[in-house]
């Protein structure tokens, strides 16, 4: 498969962009390489640029723009026209990635919420390591 569209929780995406040598540091030289197409959403976008703004990060708005370069320009975006069928979830900030995953190849999350409902959900929903092991292998 040439490119796999790829939805990316915000917590994949944040030890991707804020872990340089971490064990999921490989994300971002794999969208940077073109060898995954990650996907966005307003609402996903949304969430990534509020949850860089915490204060524990201690990012200064330059560094949360530097980030977001390294990211953004490698996304695809998707407008999520109309309400997907999706399963019922036990967190509502859950919900826009599902949404958006309706249009993609998989869903990447340690999340377990999001992981319980790979069983009922039409597209993959899986871990970072099964991500790479399923679509990556030569990597």
């Amino acid at each position: 498969m040439k490119h796999p569209r790829v939805v990316l929780d915000t917590n994949v995406l944040l030890s991707a962009l804020l872990f340089h040598t971490g064990r999921l540091s490989w994300f971002r030289e794999v969208w940077q390489a073109d060898d995954i197409r990650p996907l966005s959403s307003r609402e996903t976008i949304s969430e990534l640029i509020r949850v860089l703004g915490y204060p524990k990060f201690n990012l200064t708005k330059d560094e949360q723009e530097d980030l977001l370069a390294d990211y953004l320009p490698w996304c695809e975006t998707v407008v999520v026209s109309g309400p997907p069928p999706i399963p019922q979830c036990r967190d509502p900030f859950d919900l826009p990635f599902l949404a958006l995953a309706s249009q993609a190849d998989a869903l990447v999350t340690g999340d377990n919420d999001l992981l319980a409902l790979a069983p009922v959900f039409s597209i993959p929903i899986l871990t970072p390591g099964s991500f790479r092991n399923t679509f990556l292998p030569a990597i």
